[in-house]
């Protein structure tokens, strides 16, 4: 088993050894969309700005005075 390597790992590892390239693009990539400074004051300010939910979202609750 200490040999073992998954047929995706090999096909990963063939992947990198043929563009290399890849893993530069991978970090650029990355920094496009996840990599970002987060902005603390304007988080707080879209958590406070959000409509309230239903507790259960799926099927109302009854109001007080339905009978079923």
């Amino acid at each position: 088993m200490a040999n073992y390597e998954s047929d995706v790992t090999q096909f990963i590892r063939s992947l990198l050894e043929k563009n290399p390239a890849l893993i530069e693009e991978q970090k650029q990539n990355r920094a496009t969309w996840w990599d970002k400074k987060q902005d603390l004051v304007q988080q707080k300010l879209n958590e406070q700005s959000e409509a309230p939910k239903a507790p259960y979202a799926y099927f109302p609750l009854p109001k007080v005075g339905d009978v079923t």
